[in-house]
């Protein structure tokens, strides 16, 4: 590319960029929405980006190639994700990438034979097309987190790209040191990757690739079995198979030829892909829900939460839920479900007393039958004894100092109840509710401020429990939680029988966000075949069946309040029971390979050394 063409092109994006941005701020201070600006912006950011460091980029005579493919893989991906119907698309997704670093390897070895006063071309590195492809992904697929906050966004997104990068770079090396078993090392380390993704403090595991056949529930039954790791497995594996028929295929010859000569790798391709697709409709056709039928009433009270859920009185609220729950509750309605942070349920040790709490009970009393399951916030103060966890806060209210710990937290209260069980939700939003490793990050206050946060970030419980009542047993998922499979599968482990999502989802305005979010709920029902009733603050709330189809949904910013029957079931998936197994072989798998490349590189040193 000219250079007058490339600074025409970066001026472009940068004046584009500075619109969106400008535009961003404007709707702010009028405390109006964003909708898809942040997308907009995040495009035009990188473009331009791209073009400011176009060198990085174009500095070996197959960089253009090289930058076209790496683009192309981050869209493949993206477009494999729901909302989009083209999930196919990723057994093929990341085969321009592979091709790349492949290509890469090839001119790193043939330079190898040169020397290094004659080679022309700078230090070649794969890291900054892998990093474009990340990019990408992200972007695409997740840029409605600025409308939650707009450093979130940044952060999210371009952090997150570095840290796929990561286990991308090292299959690329251990691919030079241990080529035999280089490509099995693409799958192990990308599987342990988003192991690690679903069980530290930074956890963004929204792109887990499994999670992209949320959007077809019928094609993954058998994730009963297997979790979201055998999707990502099927992926990765489906990929490496196409892009090792690629390296051998000969495109000159005419495509008969080409089946002749290759049918049995093209026959393996298409059995990958196509089987278990066919064995997952087989279980799909024939999965009945089991368990008894109960009735349940899901409210949406629609509160847009920016500017609207936190400032409206809550005692305008409270009437809201009411008017909307008595509108649907039936004699036979056995539970009533409403969303994350419904009210302030006040300090846990006093909630009989707290007045929203007694409102419900003399409420319930209506409704001998009824359950309410409703997500609250809630606080703790420590007693003066009490030992402190790492998210206590400290305040100080004249010559008074006393410590205490926020909640994002579920409640169930039911009529002449001797105890209210309370649940404390425990995988906490990165940023929002939990500031990660807090000790060694407290630079990034400033940024935790910006998304209503605090360094202390929210408590949380050790183990998942199921409310209990004399209907049965059910979970209390809140918001973020519904995203990890193992985790959730902690909550049937414990006795549920059905499964209650109570979430937020209007702090991404009506994005693909929503949408996604409410389609991974659909892979939680298949793994532990257990019957769902969905409650959003604003759009979707809906019904899940144990195949994981999607029923009664909601439209987004409009009240409502669904009423209808779901299973609750007793019996223990393979899943639950052994939860990511596969992840867990992977990262055996990992470590396995790791150690051999410590020791081939020991080895080659001890043979440079004796030289």
């Amino acid at each position: 590319m000219k250079n007058s063409l490339r600074f025409s092109l970066l001026a472009i994006t940068t004046v584009a960029t500075a619109i969106f941005g400008w535009r961003m701020y404007s709707l702010w201070q009028q405390e109006i929405l964003w909708g898809h600006l942040p997308l907009f912006f995040f495009v035009a950011a990188w473009v331009s980006f791209v073009l400011l460091f176009w060198k990085k980029y174009t500095r070996h005579p197959k960089s253009l190639r090289w930058l076209g493919l790496s683009t192309l893989s981050g869209v493949l991906l993206a477009v494999g994700f729901p909302p989009f119907p083209t999930t196919i698309l990723l057994f093929v997704a990341w085969v321009p990438l592979l091709l790349v670093e492949h290509e890469i390897s090839k001119e790193k070895e043939r330079e190898s034979d040169i020397p290094k006063s004659e080679i022309r071309n700078p230090k070649l590195s794969l890291l900054p097309y892998c990093y474009h492809t990340f990019v990408l992904w992200n972007v695409l697929v997740t840029w409605w987190v600025g409308n939650t906050a707009f450093i979130a966004g940044i952060v999210a997104i371009w952090l997150n790209s570095l840290f796929m990068s990561v286990p991308f770079v090292l299959f690329h090396f251990t691919k030079k040191a241990l080529p035999k078993t280089g490509y099995m090392a693409f799958v192990a380390y990308w599987i342990s990757f988003e192991l690690l993704h679903l069980n530290w403090e930074i956890s963004w595991s929204w792109l887990t690739l499994g999670n992209a056949f949320a959007e077809f529930p019928s094609w993954v039954q058998w994730y009963e079995y297997t979790g979201v790791f055998g999707g990502t497995l099927w992926i990765l594996v489906a990929n490496v198979l196409v892009f090792r028929l690629l390296e051998k295929l000969d495109f000159k010859i005419s495509p008969k030829k080409i089946w002749r000569e290759h049918r049995w790798p093209l026959l393996k391709i298409k059995a990958l892909v196509l089987v278990p697709i066919a064995g997952s409709l087989l279980m799909y056709f024939n999965q009945k829900d089991r368990g008894r039928d109960v009735e349940i009433v899901v409210v949406q009270p629609n509160f847009e939460p920016h500017y609207q859920k936190f400032y409206i009185p809550e005692e305008d609220q409270m009437q809201t839920f009411l008017r909307l729950s008595a509108s649907s509750i039936t004699e036979k309605t056995e539970y009533l479900v409403w969303p994350e942070t419904s009210f302030n349920a006040g300090r846990i040790d006093e909630l009989a007393s707290n007045r929203f709490v007694r409102q419900l009970q003399h409420f319930l009393e209506k409704y001998p039958n009824l359950k309410l399951v409703t997500g609250v916030s809630a606080y703790k103060i420590f007693k003066p004894d009490e030992p402190h966890t790492s998210s206590t806060r400290k305040e100080e209210r004249g010559n008074d100092v006393f410590y205490w710990e926020a909640y994002n937290a579920a409640l169930q209260l039911e009529s002449g109840a001797d105890s209210i069980p309370f649940y404390i939700k425990s995988k906490l939003v990165p940023g929002a509710e939990i500031l990660p490793y807090h000790k060694f990050l407290f630079f990034l206050k400033p940024i935790v401020d910006q998304l209503d946060g605090s360094v202390e970030g929210h408590g949380t419980q050790a183990q998942r429990e199921a409310f209990p009542s004399q209907s049965g047993r059910v979970a209390p998922v809140i918001c973020y939680e519904s995203v990890f499979g193992d985790y959730h599968g902690g909550y049937v482990r414990a006795g549920a029988e059905a499964t209650f999502i109570m979430t937020n989802d209007g702090w991404w305005d009506n994005s693909g966000g929503h949408k996604q979010h409410l389609a991974y709920a659909s892979l939680r029902s298949i793994e532990t075949r257990r019957s769902t009733a969905r409650s959003a603050n604003t759009g979707i709330s809906c019904f899940l069946n144990q195949r994981g189809d999607i029923l009664q949904p909601t439209k987004y910013g409009e009240e409502a309040a669904i009423r209808g029957t779901i299973k609750f079931n007793e019996e223990i998936t393979f899943y639950v029971r052994w939860g990511d197994l596969i992840a867990r072989i992977g990262l055996l798998a990992t470590l396995i390979l790791l150690v051999n490349l410590l020791v081939k590189r020991i080895q080659r040193k001890t043979v440079d050394g004796g030289r």
